[in-house]
Parts: structure tokens; C-alpha cells; sequence
């Protein structure tokens, strides 16, 4: 058995422990920025290109340190292709549809207008590389929009479960003004998730969900509404420093998030399985995000890496709301 499916029968028994907390690498960002998506190279100049995005990819997997590699379907073809997998307690995950509110290329705008449903992959050939992946949907405050994005969910949820397909579920925070004031978007996000899934059966359900931390109340919320079958899980984000990654996922996991899927904040650091791996640390409380920052710098000395970011800047918390309740 995969570690997401015991992790996540512990959670849903209510026998959860730090250790049952399910972390996924999120390597689908070509879905989204395109040739920017594997960061900057390292050691030189310029972009990295796909075959170090790939690179990265199999190193945390063999790791063992993470329970989900969520990437793009022509990814997954690669490293399914490549038996990386086989064996493996990671559980391989594909995004499912790529909505226009992620369509982040250099110079676009499509992120200041509602989102509109779209799907570049096709469930019948992800489904010979992964029996799980990833939708998303944005909220918006406007019915005509939020309408034809809960009817095209309606329709993927039909297909996937004729293919034998799971999902998680993402729900951003919208990126433009929708009429609520900010210290509420979480509320609203909370009741639109639970509104929206009210009438979807246990066999259409999400296995969890993706969400934005915005703040202790609004996670307390929705966590503990129906913690046997609502797991919720947060999205990094922008990088951020070291000790906005470690403060995050504390503050979380004390209000009740199960899951934990970062993007930049594992693919842009130094060194991402030293990262993961005192992320580990900071869940069973083995070390506070202070002293993992630190532990972190540590580690990049002992493989002769240099930080980014000086440590006594990398120990602050630069994100308003982890300031807010540290």
C-alpha cells in the first residue's frame, strides 16, 4: 500500500498523528508558467530546462521523503515510462485541468479575470499512468462564472468515476476583487467548498482538499466540519523564506490541516530533500521553525551550498498572516 492511502486511513479513522501527515511535491508548474516553471539553473545562468525539473522529480521520490508527486501528464508519461514508481510508497498524481486562473506565462493577464473551466489532459490516457489527480476550481462571487465552473466539475466528477479515477480537489483564493472583504475570503472560500460538495456522493468525493492558508479561524472551519471525510490541505504558495515554509506548515497542521502540496517553496530551495526532511521534523515537533531554519542553513553548509538567503533574513516570517498569529 502506498503511504497517502494508509496515511489517509488514519486521518479519516480519527487515529491521526504528526507522522500521519501527507506532504506532495507539486511539479505540475508547466501547466501553469511554462518554461519557467523548473526555476532558475543552478550554478549558471538562465532557466533550467525540463531534464533538471525531471531530475529533481526522481531525487524526491527515491527519497522517500514525500507521499505524492504531482506533475503534468506529459511528466508522467516520462517517469511512469521509467517504472520510478514501481515499488515506491510515493504515489504518482497528474493535474487533471489546467483553468485559465493559473495561466501565469511571462506577460499574461488572464489571472484578473474569472476563472473559465478548461482541460488539456484527457482522464482515459492519464488513467494508464495514475489512478489519482488533481482539479481545481476558483470561486469568484459571480454566478455566471462560478455556474459553468461547477457544471464542468460536475461533468469531470461523471468521467472520472467511470475511469476509475480519484481526485483532490484546489480551491484558490480568487486573485481580484470579488466584492468581500479580504479578512473574509477564507469564510467564503470554506462555505463554498462545503456548499458545493453537499450534494456529491461519497464515491464523487475528493480524497481531500487543496486550499490557501488564510489564517487559524477560517482552517479551523472547514477542518472541523467533517474531518471524516473533508481532509484538508494547504498550497505553499510564493517561495517566500525558509522560515515562511517551516511556519506554515506548524501553524496549519495545529489548526487542522492533514496535507501539504508545495510548489515553489520544495523546488526553488537550495536543497529540497534537506528541506522536506526538516519539514518532517517540524510536524512531529522534533524541532520549532526557528530551530529547523536553522538546522537548514546547517545542511546546505555541510554539502557546501550557499543559501540564497542569509539565515538571520531566512529566519523571519515574511507572510502577513503567519506574522499575525506566530
Amino acid at each position: 500500500m502506498k503511504t497517502l492511502d494508509q496515511k489517509l486511513a488514519s486521518i479519516r479513522s480519527g487515529g491521526y498523528t504528526p507522522k500521519d501527515f501527507i506532504i506532495a511535491d507539486a511539479k505540475d508548474a508547466d501547466m501553469a508558467y511554462g518554461l519557467t516553471a523548473p526555476g532558475p539553473a543552478r550554478g549558471a545562468a538562465g532557466l533550467a530546462g525540463k531534464a533538471a525539473y525531471l531530475q529533481a522529480m526522481r531525487e524526491m521520490t527515491r527519497s522517500g521523503l514525500v507521499d505524492i508527486m504531482l506533475t503534468s501528464a506529459s511528466t508522467a508519461e516520462v517517469l511512469v515510462g521509467e517504472e520510478l514508481f514501481a515499488g515506491s510508497g510515493v504515489t504518482p498524481a497528474v493535474r487533471l485541468n489546467d483553468t485559465t486562473d493559473i495561466w501565469y506565462q511571462r506577460g499574461a493577464v488572464y489571472g484578473q479575470a474569472p476563472s473559465r473551466p478548461f482541460r488539456s489532459a484527457r482522464l482515459e490516457q492519464v488513467r494508464a499512468l495514475a489512478d489519482l489527480g488533481l482539479y481545481s476550481v476558483t470561486f469568484s462571487n459571480d454566478v455566471e462564472h462560478d455556474l459553468r465552473s461547477l457544471e464542468a466539475y460536475s461533468a469531470f466528477r461523471a468521467e472520472a468515476r467511470a475511469l476509475g479515477i480519484r481526485h483532490f480537489l484546489e480551491v484558490f483564493n480568487p486573485a481580484f476583487d470579488v466584492a468581500i472583504p479580504q479578512d473574509e475570503i477564507g469564510q467564503y472560500v470554506g462555505d463554498s467548498i462545503v456548499r458545493c460538495l453537499a450534494g456529491v456522493v461519497s464515491a464523487e468525493q475528493p480524497v481531500f482538499l487543496k486550499i490557501a492558508y488564510n489564517g487559524r479561524q477560517a482552517m479551523e472551519e472547514l477542518a472541523g466540519y467533517d474531518p471524516g471525510r473533508l481532509v484538508v490541505g494547504i498550497l505553499g504558495g510564493a517561495k517566500g523564506t525558509t522560515r515562511d515554509t517551516f511556519e506554515l506548515l506548524a501553524q496549519a497542521e495545529a489548526a487542522g490541516a492533514r496535507v501539504a502540496l508545495f510548489g515553489r517553496k520544495i523546488n526553488f530551495a537550495e536543497s529540497p530533500t534537506a528541506l522536506v526532511g526538516l519539514m518532517r521534523q517540524v510536524l512531529v515537533r522534533s524541532l520549532t521553525p526557528a530551530e529547523a531554519v536553522k538546522a537548514y542553513h546547517e545542511a546546505l553548509a555541510g554539502q557546501g551550498l550557499k543559501p540564497v538567503t542569509a539565515l538571520a533574513a531566512d529566519l523571519q516570517i515574511s507572510d502577513p498572516i503567519l506574522q499575525s498569529e506566530a
